[in-house]
Order: structure tokens, then sequence, then C-alpha cells
């Protein structure tokens, strides 16, 4: 072989590890696809934010307290307890503390904890994150994303590419706007309702909360890890982090078959189930302290 056919040999073996090499970079910094089949639902793997690496956290149990899941009371008969938050979070102000302290109180005489969810109402933003039962599943278009529970329907809609309203009106799930950084879906909200709670320990928040959420798929796509960053200089001492990550549900898939796992209500994993929360007339079947179920004649906002 001749000097200049061995070049050009090499020189078009080296173009074609270069383009592979340009694919594969694209495919690592493309956006996240969270959506690939309409089955594809997201599961959440606990019902609290799980602490970052440093800094400052989220409000944790209560130390001391025995903590009680479903499938604990069903596979051992333990007592079921309703979780209470750790009063000495430092990120607490003494406000929140107070308000955090009367629910504290009212379950340690006795009384429930039921969330208002239970009951059918708004989550709200951040704690939409924080139900570990059933899927949610996304909706993905080039100028909205739209979040889905199964459990009731909630739906949270970020808004792509544009940004906050100079005065946005409060609202359950705030306003959410997001852009994509490579492989990561970026939420940015404000505007959240002073109705909603930070958490399951009803951890309070004021019209200043200030959330950014940072989505992307792990594990090969078989897992999602939610990075949240919370500012509230109202209710809190300093900005705050916290992570919660999801499994993949998918029939033939990412199977969810284990009987009373946290990973479904049901079975099989997806496709996304009719769901009617609210049109249960008995108000979480008449439980001592849950809310009553959400009634209207007039939009909330």
């Amino acid at each position: 072989m001749s000097g200049s056919a061995s070049y050009l040999k090499w020189s078009a073996a080296l173009a074609v590890l270069g383009a592979v090499a340009a694919s594969a970079a694209i495919a690592a910094d493309s956006p996240p696809d969270f959506a690939p089949n309409p089955s594809v639902g997201w599961v959440a793997t606990g019902a609290r934010y799980l602490p970052p690496p440093s800094g400052p956290g989220p409000v944790g149990p209560a130390r001391g307290r025995r903590q009680s899941a479903n499938n604990e009371v069903r596979e051992t008969g333990a007592q079921a307890l309703f979780a209470i938050g750790d009063l000495d979070a430092p990120i607490l102000q003494p406000w929140a503390r107070a308000k955090m302290k009367e629910r504290n109180d009212r379950i340690l005489a006795g009384g429930t904890g039921f969330s208002g969810q239970a009951s059918c109402w708004p989550i709200g933003t951040p704690g939409f994150l924080l139900y570990p039962v059933q899927p949610v599943y996304f909706v993905q278009t080039p100028k909205e994303i739209v979040m889905i529970w199964q459990a009731d329907h909630q739906l949270r809609h970020v808004y792509l590419n544009v940004p906050h309203s100079a005065n946005p009106k409060p609202s359950w799930y705030g306003e959410s706007v997001g852009h994509y950084e490579g492989d990561t879906l970026v939420v940015d909200t404000i505007g959240i309702d002073t109705k909603t709670f930070v958490d399951n320990f009803e951890t309070p928040h004021t019209e200043k909360l200030h959330t950014v959420e940072r989505f992307r798929m792990t594990n090969g796509g078989m897992g999602m890890e939610v990075a949240l960053h919370v500012e509230d200089e109202g209710a809190f001492t300093t900005p705050w982090n916290a992570i919660q990550r999801y499994k993949r549900v998918e029939p033939g898939v990412a199977e969810a078959k284990v009987e009373n796992s946290l990973l479904g209500s049901t079975g099989d994993a997806g496709p996304i189930l009719e769901s009617s929360c609210a049109e249960n007339p008995n108000g979480l079947f008449g439980a001592a302290g849950a809310l009553p179920l959400p009634q209207t004649s007039r939009p909330d906002f």
C-alpha cells in the first residue's frame, strides 16, 4: 500500500471515530426524554427529602421517634405512627418552628396528622416530589412540560424558555418556568400559595418561597434524580438543598410486581390509570382530624 493510500485510510478511520465520539457527546448532552412512550412513569422512592451531600438540608423526622411505613404495618403488624418533623432543624425560623410544633403536639397527644393530599387537596411545590405510591407521568412539548400525578391527576405546568411574569398571582403550584441544560431539566418556581406546605411534616413557608428543581435521568434511564434548591428568607434561616429519587415503571421493561411495594398501587406498571380522588364523598372515610374534601363554587385563585 502506498503512503498516500495508507494516509487516506487512516484519515477515513479517524473521521469515523470522530463522528462516533461527536454523536456520543451529543447524546450525553441531549435533553432528557422522560416519556419515551406514554406508558413510562416515575415513582418517588420516599415520602421525605434526602439530605444533600453537604451543607444545609431539609427538615427531617423527629429524632428518637420510631418511623413506620404502610408496608411495615402490613408485614409486621407494627403500630402505625404519623411522622413528625424535627423541631431542632437549624433551617427553621422561630415562627415556622412554632407552627410545626402545633402539629407535633397534636399528634403526640393522640391526634391525627393526615396530609391535605390524603383528602384530595393540591400538595403544592415542592411537595409534589413527595408521593411514593403511584407514578408521575411527563408530557413534553417544545413549549411546555406537564407533570401528572396518577393518584388524583394533580398537574404541574412548566413553561419552557420564557421568563417569569412580573407579578405572578399565587397559586397551588406557583408559576414554573424551565429550560434544558444538557441532560438536565431545570425548573424555577415562584408564586406558591401559602396554603401549601414544603413537606409532609407541614413545614410552612411564606409568599417569598422560591424553588429550583433539576431533573435528570440516572442508571441508564431506569432512574431519575431531582436536586432541589429552596430559598425563603421569610421562613428559613438559610437557603437549603435536598434530593429526591425516582424509579421507572413501564410494562414489560420495569414492572412493579412486588405486593405492597412502594413502586405503585397496582401489580403491574402503567399505563396511566384514570382517577377521581375528590369524587369520594366520605372525606378520607370519616377519619378524625382529616381535612374535608375540597369543594368550591368559584376558582381558588
